[in-house]
């Protein structure tokens, strides 16, 4: 009844989805040059030979399912990866192998899907987490592709909120030959709603590669700071910045020439963030207008694309933002996986197993607000032996959680062959 009502609403509100979508481009959101992707006509060929199609939402989902990529491109498949964002396309241009190749998700109106998956024809579709398009879920079980959830994740909240409408997510997760959780919590959730084949595996976010980062550039900023004691607030969000200011007020009389680096979670918002920063008593550099921190810089505001992995190797002591404000966290296995010492504030929702576990494991301190922040951040530094005994548990912490990969391609195996038999066969 919902699915119908649904689809029926997505096909007659041709009007009101134009209208949505042109306000979205105005505003930046979608892609102008390639907005007709979003209307499911594609911006290349098709490959010849099977084809295995993710879909991750935006930056963090893609970025978790760069490690399956590599592994399925290894195996000589085709990959195509869909999100939904002009950034995580953005991402995606830098950082997919050969062999792979980035498309937006059409809007999840019939018409658009239909489009999508006439062109691209996969064999095989892995799904991350929990964007759940009825219509594309539909129309792919239809047309008999195999589906599979990585990855995947349904909160609390979102359990509540299915559980008032249990016929429409047991139709939606009758489409999965197969639901990977990231957790037990998550794998409990979604056989409760009516998933199939259901396990836990781990989260792939434990086998991401290390992020890349330019060894010139790396050099040059190491030469800017030298001397100086740094720290770096990661993926911050709107007003987490004002926080970090007032503990860099609180630190810098105990550490003369401290230097904060900001990278926020949306680099568009650098020169506010610089402007804000000014207001509040503090010098403040742009990266995106290519100043280097100087003897005068207090803070050096990161808002470039793709260099997140080069400010984790400037900074000892990494604390991951959405975390004290906005809610949810960043994933803190990325500053981990590079071995610096991470921070991360009470709001770690979207990571309920990593965090504790990072705790746990000497790899990481949660701290309860900003005052928990300053008086964290003031032991580190000031004991750079501490500093570096919670930098190598964060290290052998992520390296011991990598193997998650294998389970997961090996889960995975029976789909995968079944494609390449298909296709030898043709």
């Amino acid at each position: 009844m919902i699915y119908r009502l649904y689809r029926g609403l997505t096909t007659l509100g041709a009007p009101v989805i134009s209208l949505y979508l042109d306000r979205r481009k105005r505003r930046g959101k979608e892609d102008s040059l390639r907005f007709a992707e979003r209307l499911g006509r594609a911006g290349r060929p098709r490959p010849p030979g099977p084809l295995v199609w993710i879909h991750a939402a935006s930056v963090g989902e893609s970025l978790s399912m760069l490690p399956l990529v590599e592994r399925l491109c290894a195996r000589k498949l085709a990959v195509l990866l869909t999100t939904g964002t002009v950034t995580s396309a953005r991402l995606m241009a830098e950082r997919l192998p050969p062999g792979a190749l980035h498309q937006y998700v059409p809007v999840d109106r019939m018409a658009y899907v239909r489009g999508f998956l006439d062109h691209w024809r996969p064999d095989l579709a892995l799904w991350a987490e929990s964007e759940f398009w009825p219509n594309m879920l539909a129309e792919s079980h239809r047309r008999g592709i195999p589906l599979v959830l990585v990855q995947g994740r349904i909160s609390a909240k979102s359990f509540a909120g299915w559980k008032k409408v249990p016929g429409f997510i047991r139709k939606l997760l009758s489409c999965f030959d197969l639901c990977l959780a990231q957790t037990e919590d998550d794998a409990h959730r979604l056989k409760a709603l009516g998933s199939r084949d259901t396990r836990c595996l781990g989260n792939l976010k434990y086998a991401a590669t290390p992020l890349p980062a330019d060894e010139t550039e790396l050099d040059r900023l190491k030469t800017a700071m030298a001397g100086r004691p740094v720290w770096l607030a990661a993926s911050t969000h709107p007003g987490e910045e004002a926080i970090i200011a007032e503990v860099h007020h609180t630190l810098a009389p105990c550490f003369p020439g401290l230097l904060t680096l900001i990278v926020p979670r949306h680099p568009q918002r650098g020169p506010d963030i610089a402007r804000e920063m000014l207001a509040l008593g503090l010098s403040a550099g742009l990266r995106s207008s290519g100043e280097l921190p100087h003897a005068g810089t207090q803070v050096h505001v990161a808002d470039t694309m793709g260099e997140l992995g080069l400010f984790y190797r400037l900074a000892d002591i990494v604390f991951m933002g959405k975390s004290l404000t906005v809610g949810g966290g960043q994933n803190p296995f990325e500053p981990a996986r590079i071995g610096a010492a991470v921070l991360f504030g009470p709001a770690m929702d979207n990571f309920p197993d990593m965090a504790p576990r990072m705790v746990a494991a000497g790899a990481a301190i949660q701290v309860a607000d900003g005052d928990g922040l300053a008086e964290a951040l003031g032991w580190l530094l000031a004991d750079p032996a501490r500093t570096a005994r919670m930098k190598q548990a964060a290290a052998r912490w992520a390296e011991a959680e990598a193997d998650v990969l294998d389970a997961v391609e090996a889960a995975l195996a029976p789909a995968l062959a079944a494609v390449e038999k298909r296709h030898a066969r043709s």
